[in-house]
């Protein structure tokens, strides 16, 4: 069953490439700064879900405080 999620995975990546093209002519291209906060942001929930993975989904110190400053 590879070749059948082989196949799901390129549909589902060519419907995100269209929808990133629909979305880059409504609101124009994505800049430098916005791709690079973006991968900043993703890596900071990276962390935050390895964190909760290995303290078995406590959420750490500094995430709670993070929160209460939002």
């Amino acid at each position: 069953m590879y070749v059948t999620e082989a196949l799901r995975f390129k549909r589902d990546r060519d419907r995100l490439l269209e929808l990133v093209d629909w979305l880059q002519e409504e609101h124009g291209p994505v800049t430098q700064d916005e791709h690079a906060a973006t991968f900043e942001e993703l890596e900071d929930l990276d962390a935050e879900h390895e964190r909760r993975r290995i303290t078995g989904g406590r959420k750490s110190p500094e995430s709670s405080r993070e929160e209460a400053g939002r």
